[in-house]
């Protein structure tokens, strides 16, 4: 347990049960206990090897009503008769699985469906469980499972009010209100899911309602500002395309009716409710400051770590599952280091949705294992020993593929030291950036300058991280060298031994400009042996938003910036000013005979909004003596 200071997209498009093992199957003999990381058996038995589905609506204070699956273990098609744990989710999406083609035709704004019409009523389709292993591996040992459909969202009536919205988060309350009630409930609540929903059960706890005991939010966002606009810097691509298949799916391809609404009268009343809804795009296109308030939009009552002072006194125990490829990589990070009840924290080698083969098969390995021990542990009262074990797990990338898993007892890692690397005059003989400069750890060196006229063409490409939180496709940078060219970069000697950074890299610049702003990116890169520049991770920051204030929580001693309204200061131009600004957290091995790069551009043409620039603004980037830009790296030894 730890303590905390005084404080004041989601996007995944599938639930937790994106990659699925296969379930354990009951054991014929009893097996030896081990309760370990990934592994578990041999603590409660595999009961069950079906289950039933039931859908209901559930009416709120206000009278809106939110469709509700009920999937329960079951004996020759007959759900048992016995008060049993509820683990739920609180979904914006669909509260069952519909087929890929659909979430893929929605992403289109009036393509027509071949499999939903909304003249007639749309057939029912998967449940969670159905497609999801590790859910079916919670029902066979005697868990009910439930998923409920946001208000505004699928067959769920009323009008979705924006992400995390207080009216949501109420529901919430009211539902685990309900679920208590139920014959099928003995009283003790759980949650789990992915990205939107992994942050609703944050939200969830927030409302203390006193049978939520545990939480295992999966790649679950912190501060939705600066997900959003990290830096001041608007990430316009994966806004509209979440908000763009949000609409989708809450107009044109609907979530089935629930059992009772056998006409599809209330499923239709609940679709033209929808048509109000918030509206992502026009809301936090507007919303270019921290404190932006409107009647539709109060960005800091929207906000998950506004409400952390209730969710610690909630005493739920909270499993924060994240990846360092992740949108939410340094949120996962911040709820780790926030969060003053039972916690543990576990950062895998993967993205926020879709990844290879290899990956996905461990990823689903051990997200299975985990939560079962989680839910083990916290609502059945088992001693499995969860609780006991290191606090921190997380996965040492290697190489490209490769990765071994590492375990803590805090974050940041008391056995790393944070090393600055001094940009300096080149050659490094390895790109033909516009300056080709060196990076070289230690000393600051000569003063001196490098200026270029920037290039907004840059860009890291279609297949980026946010790309990958939004659904268009897997993960998968190209080498990053023709980018570089295009910007300034910072390049050491071939590495004479390996280099493990863990951590969060900070990056100092300074700089001066012949325009009043400019937005200013950071990346860190690893160039192998044949030239290839592999992404590493990256950080940004728009100069008027630079200035540094302290956090109203545990910031991991990191920059930060308030970035509100009367915050913002223009450049002079011609006058030098600071930049400090952190990149997304991690956990990579550099390796011999490798360079470690730092690449600084002045835009990324397909993720983030056009800079705010007219025509190519020159800038000059100040290193050595008193004006030593660098980049802070953390370094085990």
């Amino acid at each position: 347990m730890r303590t905390s200071p005084a404080l004041p997209l989601a996007l995944l498009l599938v639930t937790a049960s994106a990659c699925a093992p296969k379930p354990d199957a009951a054991p014929t003999t009893k097996p030896d206990r081990v309760s370990a990381f990934g592994v578990y058996r041999g603590y409660s038995d595999s009961l069950y090897s079906e289950w039933v589905r039931e859908s209901h609506y559930v009416t709120m204070r206000d009278g809106v009503k939110i469709a509700v699956d009920i999937i329960r273990p079951a004996i020759k098609g007959i759900a048992v008769d016995q008060k049993m744990p509820v683990v739920w989710t609180h979904s914006r999406y669909h509260r069952g699985s519909p087929p890929a083609a659909v979430i893929q035709a929605s992403r289109e704004l009036g393509k027509p469906s071949k499999d939903w019409n909304l003249d007639s009523i749309p057939p029912k389709v998967a449940s969670l469980v159905d497609r999801d292993p590790s859910l079916q591996r919670l029902i066979k040992h005697g868990y009910v499972v439930v998923s409920a459909q946001v208000r505004g969202g699928g067959a769920s009536s009323g009008r979705y009010q924006g992400l995390f919205s207080p009216a949501e988060t109420a529901d919430a309350h009211d539902l685990m209100d309900w679920m208590v009630k139920q014959p099928w409930c003995d009283g003790n609540l759980g949650m789990f899911g992915g990205s939107y929903l992994g942050i609703t059960q944050y939200m969830a706890a927030s409302t203390k309602h006193p049978a939520l005991k545990a939480i295992f939010p999966n790649v679950a966002g912190f501060d939705m500002y600066d997900l959003a606009r990290d830096g001041g810097i608007y990430r316009e691509n994966m806004l509209q395309h979440w908000g763009l298949l949000t609409h989708n799916l809450d107009v044109s391809y609907p979530e089935p009716p629930v059992d009772e609404d056998s006409t599809g009268a209330m499923w239709r009343a609940a679709l033209k409710d929808h048509l109000k809804n918030w509206n992502v795009v026009t809301e936090w296109g507007a919303a270019r400051f921290r404190d932006h308030k409107t009647p539709n939009f109060d960005l800091i009552t929207f906000q998950p770590s506004s409400y952390l002072a209730q969710m610690n006194e909630s005493g739920v125990a909270a499993y924060h599952w994240g990846g360092w490829y992740d949108v939410f990589a340094r949120d996962e990070m911040l709820w780790f280091r926030n969060w003053t009840g039972v916690d543990r924290v576990a950062m895998g080698p993967w993205s926020h949705a879709a990844q290879d083969s290899t990956m996905g098969a461990e990823r689903a390995r051990l997200t299975s294992a985990e939560q079962h021990r989680w839910f083990d542990r916290w609502l059945k009262g088992i001693q499995n020993s969860v609780d006991k074990d290191p606090p921190v797990e997380f996965a040492l990338m290697i190489d490209p593929g490769k990765w071994v898993w590492e375990s803590a007892d805090a974050w940041p890692l008391k056995t790393v030291t944070n090393v600055d690397y001094f940009f300096g005059a080149g050659s490094s003989a390895s790109v033909k950036s516009v300056n080709d400069g060196l990076l070289v750890p230690g000393s600051a060196g000569e003063v001196g300058e490098d200026k270029w006229k920037v290039d907004l063409t840059t860009t890291t490409g279609t297949a980026t991280r946010w790309d990958n939180a939004v659904g268009q496709g897997m993960m998968k940078y190209p080498d990053l060298t023709p980018n570089d060219a295009k910007g300034l970069t910072y390049t050491t000697a071939p590495l004479a031994k390996d280099v493990t950074v863990i951590g969060h890299p900070v990056v100092t610049l300074y700089v001066s400009s012949d325009q009043t702003d400019g937005d200013f990116y950071a990346y860190l890169e690893e160039v192998d042996s044949t030239g290839f520049s592999r992404y590493v991770t990256e950080g940004m920051l728009r100069a008027s938003h630079r200035t540094l204030t302290k956090p109203p929580w545990d910031n991991l001693d990191l920059p930060w910036h308030l970035n509100q309204k009367d915050d913002v200061k223009p450049l002079v131009p011609g006058k030098m000013v600071e930049l400090d600004f952190s990149l997304e957290p991690t956990a990579t091995v550099f390796n011999a005979g490798h360079r470690i790069r730092v690449t600084i551009v002045g835009a990324d043409v397909d993720n983030t909004e056009k800079p705010p620039v007219h025509g190519r603004p020159t800038v000059t980037l100040h290193r050595g003596g008193e004006s030593a830009s660098r980049i802070s790296l953390p370094i085990r030894p």
